[in-house]
Order: structure tokens, then sequence, then C-alpha cells
């Protein structure tokens, strides 16, 4: 359900108290607003600034900008008017108010009136959140999107140059923004070239980069990694190729439900974070990276609250690539911080199992015993990968995609003799060593050969030996049949 026909449901159920909770305070005016038109009840809104205004139908407005007074001209109002006020939570750490604003609600429960609470966070005391319904407002969709374009493109002075495509295609580009965050998008783009056209998809996709990075825990990575630029892990790389098609209409009338995500499991330096970039590239999808650690806040509901943002902005920008790197170590829920990575921990797991946007999870983890069992199990993943040391054909297609990265021919090297020398490796290792090599031919201004690397592989102890009990225990993980191999197809 919409966020109004929520709001409707709520104010028809005479819900006393509702927290509105958004960053987007003149869009959820305006949904407010034609809410209560549509039922003809009046409106108020208030703030410690102006006090009383009239927000829709006819109803008189009273003073007073002092917040105590303003619940007690709300307790005593009469018909069925809606009190909306903001920014009201920056005075829940007065206890005269917060006990006010409870006094009140619960005597309204008996009438007709409503108060909503706009604000940027769901934070609400603890003695106030069995007395509020939470709803929340989501980002624009692309519907709305086109709106704000259109309403941009019908300023003065804007020359509009858009096909029905090039439409679509530049409010698809802007998904994920706030309304306010588009409209300033797009009026920068005619600022720009002072015409709106297709050319701005670049600009609005560079925007809406910029923007996820500023919320923190999100960060935005452009798609340039192809399967070829990750060695082995066919039975991998089948399985994604299969699912290729998976997110189109085509696939929705067939029945096909959208994938969910993928687990990457496995031994570190294996290339999980890289097969994860390759996904979004192989889809030609947005791939967006979430930092477990940006999430944490020093206040009450503070980190949940993040989390929640940052999962709602990956829905919005839908259908992404959703990366969640190495994300035993940030959730790895103890009793050290008070039940907050626990409360994390819910909040993703809970959105996993019940998401409807298609946002593909790919969640990469190296220590497999700090994964509680229900991240894991089916519903949340479609499939559990297990990343374990490559074999010697993986390793002859790791070094081939090393060479070819720096732009060197595979022919010129004896791929054979450096797969052999490579046994244990890992690809973090392997790559090192043509990296070793390279600096040996630049030092002595020659170009790097086949004896320059078996030389840097002799002399590399690799994590299989190393680390050879950490090890031995990840990949008898595989062999008790709790994921499948990315290599075996």
């Amino acid at each position: 359900m919409s966020f109004d026909s929520d709001l409707d449901a709520a104010l028809r159920a005479r819900f006393s108290l509702i927290l509105a909770v958004t960053s987007e305070e003149e869009r959820v005016l305006a949904l407010i607003r034609a809410v209560c038109e549509r039922s003809n009840r009046p409106a108020l809104m208030w703030d410690a600034a102006d006090g009383f205004r009239v927000l829709a139908g006819r109803i008189g407005a009273p003073g007073g900008t002092d917040p105590m007074a303003a619940l007690q001209e709300i307790e005593k109002a009469e018909g069925n008017p809606v009190f909306v006020l903001r920014d009201f939570h920056e005075f829940m750490s007065n206890p005269l108010v917060k006990r006010k604003l409870r006094n009140v609600a619960q005597r309204l429960k008996t009438t007709s009136k409503s108060i909503i609470l706009t604000s940027p966070t769901g934070r609400l005391p603890d003695e106030l959140r069995d007395d509020a319904v939470r709803l929340d407002l989501a980002l624009p969709a692309a519907g709305e999107i086109e709106q704000i374009l259109a309403r941009v493109a019908a300023l003065p002075g804007v020359r509009a140059n858009l096909t029905p495509l090039g439409r679509e295609k530049l409010a698809q580009a802007a998904v994920g923004l706030s309304s306010a965050q588009a409209q300033r998008v797009f009026a920068r783009a005619v600022t720009a070239g002072g015409t709106l056209d297709d050319r701005h998809i670049d600009l609005v996709t560079d925007e809406k980069k910029q923007i996820i990075r500023e919320s923190n825990a999100l960060e935005y990575y452009a798609v340039t990694e192809t399967p070829d630029a990750v060695g082995g892990y066919g039975a991998l790389k089948q399985w994604l190729r299969l699912r290729e098609r998976a997110f189109t209409r085509e696939a929705r009338d067939y029945g096909l439900p959208t994938p969910r995500g993928v687990a990457l499991i496995g031994i570190p330096g294996t290339g999980k974070s890289l097969t994860a970039k390759m996904i979004g590239g192989l889809w030609r999808q947005p791939l967006l990276r979430l930092d477990i650690g940006a999430l944490y806040g020093s206040f009450l509901g503070q980190s949940e609250e993040r989390a929640r943002r940052a999962l709602e902005l990956a829905a919005a920008v839908a259908p992404c690539v959703l990366w969640i790197d190495e994300i035993e170590k940030g959730l790895a829920h103890g009793g050290a911080d008070a039940g907050t990575s626990a409360r994390v921990f819910g909040t993703i797991l809970t959105w996993m199992q019940e998401k409807s946007a298609p946002v593909f999870v790919v969640a990469t983890a190296n220590d497999v015993t700090r994964l509680p069992p229900e991240l894991i199990r089916r519903g949340r993943f479609d499939e559990v990968f297990f990343l374990d040391l490559p074999t010697r054909d993986e390793r002859l297609e790791i070094y081939a995609a090393h060479l070819t990265r720096r732009r060197r021919l595979t022919v010129d090297f004896d791929l054979e003799a450096m797969a052999g020398a490579s046994d244990g490796f890992v690809g973090a290792e392997i790559e090192q060593t043509v990296i070793e090599a390279m600096h040996v031919g630049f030092n002595e201004a020659r170009e790097f050969t086949t004896e320059d690397v078996l030389a840097a592989a002799k002399r590399t102890v690799p994590l299989s030996i190393s680390q050879r009990e950490r090890i031995d225990a990840l990949r008898s993980w595989l062999r008790e049949g709790r994921a499948k191999s990315a290599s075996d197809i």
C-alpha cells in the first residue's frame, strides 16, 4: 500500500497519534493535505516558529508557539481536525512536554481527532511507542519522478527536447532521489545545457552517485568488471548467466520470481569482492556497497534507522545489486554493544525476507563460524556458494586475466608453469606474483617474464600454509555439504 492509503486507513481507524517518518517535509504535507481534502477533514499544522496554520479545509487557527500551549489547544478543539506537528521530536527531551503529549494522545482515542508527528527519524521515547503508529514515506517512484520532470520542463524559459522514451529513461535515472533532490538535479541539467534532453541522463546518474555516497552507509560502484576478469568459478558463472534475464518483464509474465541473492563464503583472497562487482557488470545493474560499520550511531535507535534508510534507498534504486562485504564483521552480534548489532542484524534480516523490490543481495564472508544460521538459510538467499582454493585450470584462467588486465599477451608467458608453481595460492596471491614480477622487470628496464613470476611464486608463503588450520576448517564446511562449490559444474 502507498503512504496516502495507509494514512487514510489510520485516520479512519481513529488512531490518535501517527508518526510520519520522512526527510521530505513538503512532500509529506502535500500528501496529508490531499488525504484530508478527500475525506473532508480540516487540518492544522504547527511548528515552534509560526504556531498554527491551516493546512486543509476551513478551520480557525489558534495562536501560540509554545509546545505545551499547542497541545492544550489540540485537546480542547472540537470536531475531527487533524493536527500536524512539525519538528516536535525536538521537544521530547522535556519530560513535561512528553507527558502532556502522551496524555493528549490517550484522551483523543475517544474522539475523532488525530495528531501526526512529522520527523526525519523514527525515534520516539519508550513511553510513546505503544501509543503511536508509524508510517514511512518511501522515496518517490518513477511515475512521481516523471511528474517532477514534467513540472521542471514546463517552467518558463526551459526548452525540453525529450522523446517519450528519453523522458522515461531520464526519470528512471533519478529514481533513488528525494523529490527535492530530483527537482534540483533536473534544474541543474537545464542550467548546464539550457535544454532538457537525453544527454542529461549521465549528469543525473553522476549526481545520484554523489547523493548515495553522502548517505555514508552506501557506496555506488561503476559496473566495469566482466566474467572474464574473474578466473574460474564456472559453476557460479553458469548460475548467474541462467538468471541474467530473470529481472525482465518477460520473466515476470512467465511466472519466475525475482532472484533474491547469493552468499559467497570462502577463503580470504579468493575473489569474493571481485565476484560481487562482476555480477553488477554481467547483469548491467547498479552496484551498491553497504558499509555495515557506517550504520552504527551513538544514540538509541540511530543504527537501526540508518540501516532502514540505506535499505530503503537500495530498494528505490532497484533493480540493483546490493553488496554486503564481510558481513560477519558487521553482524557479529553479542552482548558487548547493548544489543545494537543484534537489532541492526534483525532489521537487515527482516528486510531480506520481506523485500519485494528487485534488489539482488550479494553477501560475502570469510569466517563462516561467525554467521548465524538464520542468515544463510533458503528464502533469504537463493544459493550459498563456497569459493575454494583455485584448481590448476582456474589458476591458468586467473593468470590469464591478470596478464590481460595489464595489457600483456598471454602467449608470451608459460601459463602452465605458472599455474603449477602456484598450487595452494588464492587469487590475490597469484595477482601479487604478477605484480612482484613487474616490479623486477621495471627496475631492470626490461619486460617481465615467466621466470620472474615463478621466482615471485617461490618466495611466497601462501595462506594455505601459513593458516593451514583455518583453511582446513573452512574447506571442511564445504565437504559437509553446507554450500555449493563455485567451481564444480
